[in-house]
C-alpha cells in the first residue's frame, strides 16, 4: 500500500479500485482481469502526466517521502563487508550521520550517509536526518581515515539541514560544517555525493562538496527549505509553496547552473515506487563517475574540486 502525496489523490482513487477488483477476483466469484488490465493503463497514463509537470513544491514533497530509500538501504544494496565506524573522539556518536568502510564492486571505499529513519522510531534515534557537531566531526574524520588509506569517499545526502538546537550551537555547528567543507576539498582521493532526498543547507554541503555531484531526479538542494525560506522573505510558511518555486531547487534547475553534475531518472511515480529499480540505477551512476577518476594523482583530484567550486557563480564580468 502506497503513502499518497496529496497531488496523487487522483492515482489513490484508480489504484483503490484496482485492489477492490483484484479482492472480488481473488473470491473466485468473478473474472475481472480485463478491467483491472484497463484501470492499471489508466493508472500509468496519469503518473506520467503527473509526475512529467511536477512543481517545485511537488517535487519536494516527493524528495522527502518516507518510503524512498534512505542511505541504509544504498549502503546494504552496494557495500559489501561494511563495517561501520562510530564516533567522532572528541565527543560523541551522531546517529545522524552513519559511516564506514567496505567494498563497492570490489574496489574499498569510505562511505557516509546522512539517515533520516524510515520510521518513527528511526526517525527519533536518528534525529531526523539533522546532524549535531560531533557528526559532522565524525564525517571529517572518516574522510580523513579514507584519505590517509587512498580510498575514494561515496556520500550519500538526505537531510532537511543540520539541527539547529541550542545545544549543537554550543559545540560549535558552523565550525564543524565549515570543517567538513574543508575537509571535502583537501582530499586527494576522488570524492562523489549524491542526493537522494533531501539537500539541505550547509548540513547538506558539509558532504557533497565533491568532485562528482549525483542527484536523484526529483531530489531538491538548496540553501534553506521552502519553508524557512517562506518565514524570512513573506512572515509565513503559507507561502512555501512560492518560496519553492523562487528558489530552483530542483535537479533540473541545479544541472542548468552547474551546481550538480548528474541528474538520475527514477522511475516513474518516484523513486518510493520502485526502491529496487532506483537503488540500482544509482549504483551504476555512482561506478560510472568513481571510474572517470581511474589513476588520477591526488594533487589533480584536489585541484580540479577546487577549481570546480571556485568557478561556480562566474558570470564573466570584469
Amino acid at each position: 500500500m502506497h503513502n499518497y502525496l496529496d497531488f496523487e489523490k487522483p492515482i489513490a482513487e484508480l489504484e483503490g479500485k484496482i485492489e477492490e477488483l483484484r479482492h472480488l477476483s481473488g473470491s473466485g466469484e468473478v473474472n475481472i482481469a480485463d478491467e483491472v488490465t484497463k484501470l492499471q493503463a489508466k493508472v500509468d497514463k496519469l503518473l506520467a502526466q503527473t509526475y512529467s509537470k511536477l512543481t517545485p513544491w511537488q517535487k519536494t514533497q516527493v524528495a522527502r517521502h518516507h518510503d524512498r530509500p534512505h542511505a541504509v538501504d544504498y549502503i546494504s544494496a552496494w557495500i559489501e563487508d561494511f563495517t561501520p565506524l562510530a564516533g567522532d573522539r572528541a565527543f560523541a556518536e551522531d546517529q545522524a550521520i552513519l559511516g564506514g568502510i567496505g567494498r563497492f564492486r570490489g574496489r574499498s571505499v569510505m562511505v557516509i550517509g546522512t539517515e533520516k529513519g524510515a520510521d518513527t522510531e528511526a526517525r527519533v534515534k536518528h534525529n531526523f536526518g539533522m546532524a549535531r557537531p560531533e557528526g559532522y566531526r565524525k564525517a571529517q574524520r572518516l574522510m580523513t581515515m579514507a584519505d590517509h588509506f587512498g580510498l575514494p569517499v561515496i556520500t550519500l545526502v538526505d537531510t532537511p539541514g543540520a539541527y539547529p538546537g541550542v545545544d549543537a550551537e554550543a559545540r560549535g555547528q558552523a565550525e564543524a560544517i565549515a570543517r567538513s567543507i574543508e575537509t571535502c576539498l583537501a582530499l586527494k582521493v576522488p570524492l562523489i555525493s549524491v542526493i537522494i532526498g533531501e539537500g539541505g543547507s550547509g548540513g547538506a554541503i558539509a558532504l557533497a562538496t565533491a568532485n562528482t555531484v549525483l542527484m536523484l531526479e526529483h531530489a531538491i538542494y538548496s540553501v534553506i527549505s521552502p519553508e524557512g525560506c517562506a518565514s524570512i522573505l513573506w512572515r509565513s510558511g503559507d507561502m512555501a509553496q512560492d518560496a519553492a518555486a523562487a528558489m530552483r531547487l530542483t535537479a533540473q534547475d541545479l544541472m542548468e547552473f552547474g551546481i550538480i553534475d548528474v541528474v538520475v531518472p527514477e522511475p516513474m511515480g518516484g523513486a518510493h515506487r520502485e526502491r529496487d529499480i532506483v537503488i540500482d540505477a544509482l549504483e551504476d551512476a555512482v561506478d560510472e563517475a568513481l571510474n572517470a577518476f581511474q589513476g588520477m594523482e591526488g594533487a589533480m583530484l584536489k585541484a580540479s574540486r577546487r577549481d570546480k567550486y571556485l568557478a561556480m557563480g562566474k558570470t564573466g564580468l570584469a
